[in-house]
């Protein structure tokens, strides 16, 4: 890579819910004009969510920014004019509105991009929190904010069934690590 051919990482702005689709125009436009050696990555930051729906466990990528697409590029030339062009993108994140696009700066890369591995780490290295009997409350999740007792504990889904009082009834509830805390 030369010294003239420096990437950084710059913020497009998307029509949010289309941010996938900008990704994928950005990515197929790039390789068509042959100027992937201009942009290297196009990332759509997203999170895993896990939903029930129909009793059924469906894990979900919710994007983390939405209305945002992170690209790390050189913006020599044509390459913003191109960008801004393509469909359901608003425009660089700038300081000045239609103004230059602004890079991102390392930390905040390093942030967005650790974010995600960060999560990752993070479930792994707790031990269990958590012991039969004890109470809890739910911090996350449709039941936020109810009381519960921790009935079994499941090492390796990192979960627990948790009974809960809903309407004065007791209703059991699987439950993750994250998603409780100490009463």
């Amino acid at each position: 890579m030369t010294e003239s051919n420096v990437k950084k990482w710059y913020v497009v702005r998307a029509v949010s819910g289309q941010e996938n689709k900008v990704k994928a125009y950005i990515e197929t436009e790039i390789n068509r004009l042959g100027m992937s050696d201009y942009i290297s990555q196009v990332l759509v930051p997203t999170e895993k969510v896990v939903q029930v729906r129909d009793g059924k466990k469906i894990t979900k990528d919710k994007v983390y920014f939405p209305g945002y697409v992170m690209i790390e590029a050189n913006l020599a030339g044509e390459i913003p004019h191109i960008i801004k062009s393509i469909t359901s993108v608003i425009g660089f994140l700038g300081e000045v509105k239609g103004g230059d696009p602004v890079p991102l700066r390392m930390s905040e890369v390093n942030r967005m991009l650790g974010k995600v591995d960060e999560l990752a780490v993070k479930t792994d290295t707790h031990q269990i929190p958590f012991n039969i009997g004890e109470t809890i409350k739910v911090v996350d999740g449709p039941f936020n904010g109810f009381n519960g007792t921790v009935e079994k504990i499941n090492e390796e889904k990192r979960k627990l069934e948790v009974m809960v009082k809903i309407f004065g009834r007791k209703t059991p509830l699987e439950l993750s690590f994250m998603q409780v805390e100490k009463v």
